[in-house]
Parts: C-alpha cells; sequence; structure tokens
C-alpha cells in the first residue's frame, strides 16, 4: 500500500516566537477590508502565513498606524 506524497511545508510558519500574530479572534472587516480586530488589511492576512519575521513586522507597524488612526 503506497501513500500519497504529503503537501510541502510552507517556508515559513503561521507562528513565530520573535513577532506574534495580532490577530484577537474578532475577525470582521470594514469597507476598505481591515480587520476590526486586529486592523491589519485583508491582503496583510493572507500573507501572514508566508511572510518572514522583518514582513511581519512591518505589517504589525502598519496595523498599529491604522488603529491609531481610527482611535481605537
Amino acid at each position: 500500500m503506497t501513500t500519497a506524497p504529503r503537501p510541502a511545508k510552507p517556508l515559513y510558519s503561521n507562528v513565530s516566537p520573535a513577532v506574534p500574530s495580532p490577530c484577537t479572534g474578532v475577525c470582521r472587516l470594514d469597507e476598505q477590508k481591515v480587520c476590526l480586530g486586529c486592523m491589519r488589511h485583508v491582503e496583510d492576512i493572507r500573507e501572514w502565513r508566508s511572510a518572514d519575521d522583518e514582513r511581519r513586522r512591518v505589517i504589525c507597524a502598519q496595523a498599529t498606524q491604522r488603529r491609531q488612526l481610527s482611535g481605537t
């Protein structure tokens, strides 16, 4: 009996000890496609899994700026 080959693992994982996910579990998008929980744009959320730590820091910084501009 042969088993099907496993799909390749992504280059990076969803979990990083250096840059924790900003996800708050409140997953609702506004009209600009920004999550109201973590303030990441939907494209940033999609990219998170394959992003390296440097890119994740940029995503988090942009989310922080969005939160400050929104006043929440």
